[in-house]
């Protein structure tokens, strides 16, 4: 089995951030999303994987190589233009060619894993079988409706009164029976091809589609306060790894990872914390829920639930919580309490105390 993984998408959700970099490289625990996802699919035994980008999109290429060193490979694939998750797979098809494959959305985090999904999938070998969790409000979702056997019957794109509570996740598992139902799907209301259609079509033509219930923790990374939710749940499982520098006068409690190269002075870390490599943090106060990227500065610092990307500078600024600093971004205090200057690029949000 080969897997699939979708990570166009130009992250409009993620702005400003996304302008820089693409989604799918935004660290949750200190790891990007992309890498978290194809870490689960090794898991499961599958080490071929097709990774669908942007036009013009090399980023990811460039961060994440040929996945030798994840003990995959990657073959990377473009889609020219945006057209759906169904023109993805057709796209893809000379990749896939006559193989059953996985297909994961590149902004969805499953971190409890689809092992017994693979299973199934591998034993019964339906045509198609997806990965549902059951939500409290199924509208903004594909929603999938089942009968008493357990098969799927309809599938709905955010449908106004949903008839299931079942939602799409964004992983599935296909047969190659996928391929003529996506050259035969026709262009959805909002002009994309969509999967949930060309599944559709499969049930239609009597195929076997088939769903499994996901339990774990299940977020679609797709907006800063989703990232930020997604690194406290990762981050309630860290073990302690103090690797790094951890000077006189300093105070660690709870689960703490100093990575090698990090230098911790006269500060307090209270976990759980990860303090990434060639980072200082000096004379500061660093709480529960924040991950601090590759060389980065905090001096004078009062930090809570929060991500900083690799570079970034921060300095005699308190109270700081729920937030994501880019990468190399400078964060300072101003020469009056009373006053604040800003440089604030498209689509920033700041809350400045009144």
């Amino acid at each position: 089995m080969k897997a699939l993984v979708l990570a166009g998408g130009a992250g409009t959700r993620l702005r400003p951030l996304s302008y820089s970099m693409p989604k799918q490289l935004i660290p949750i625990a200190n790891k990007p999303v992309l890498q978290h996802i194809v870490e689960s699919i090794r898991d499961l035994g599958v080490t071929e994987i097709g990774i669908v980008v942007g036009s013009g999109n090399t980023d990811l290429a460039d961060a994440m190589g040929d996945g030798s060193r994840y003990g995959v490979a990657f073959t990377w694939i473009v889609q020219e233009r945006p057209l759906g998750l169904a023109h993805a797979v057709r796209v893809a098809g000379p990749y896939l060619g006559d193989s059953d494959f996985m297909m994961y959305l590149g902004d969805n985090m499953l971190p409890d894993g689809v092992a017994d999904m693979a299973a199934d999938f591998a034993t019964a070998r339906p045509a198609a079988q997806l990965v549902v969790s059951r939500v409290p409000d199924p509208r903004a979702f594909g929603v999938a409706e089942l009968n008493d056997a357990g098969r799927v019957v309809r599938l709905t794109e955010k449908p106004e009164q949903p008839r299931s509570d079942l939602a799409l996740t964004g992983v599935y598992f296909f047969t190659p029976a996928i391929h003529r139902a996506v050259e035969n799907v026709t262009p959805s209301a909002r002009g994309e091809l969509e999967i949930t259609d060309a599944i559709q079509l499969l049930i239609d033509d009597g195929h076997t589609v088939r769903a499994g219930r996901y339990r774990g923790y299940w977020k679609d990374t797709g907006r800063a306060e989703d990232v930020l939710d997604c690194n406290r749940h990762l981050l309630r499982s860290l073990r302690s790894r103090l690797a790094g520098h951890i000077g006189d006068g300093c105070e660690i409690s709870g689960a703490v990872v100093i990575e090698e190269g990090a230098r911790v002075l006269r500060s307090r870390i209270t976990g759980p914390v990860v303090i990434g490599a060639g980072t200082v943090v000096e004379d500061s106060h660093i709480g529960p829920g924040t991950c601090v990227a590759a060389d980065c500065t905090l001096r004078g610092v009062e930090l809570s639930d929060s991500i900083v990307l690799d570079g970034a500078t921060l300095s005699g600024v308190s109270g700081l919580y729920g937030s994501v600093i880019g990468r190399h971004a400078s964060v300072t205090s101003g020469e009056s309490p009373e006053r604040h200057r800003l440089l604030v690029g498209d689509h920033t949000r700041i809350e400045v105390a009144a």
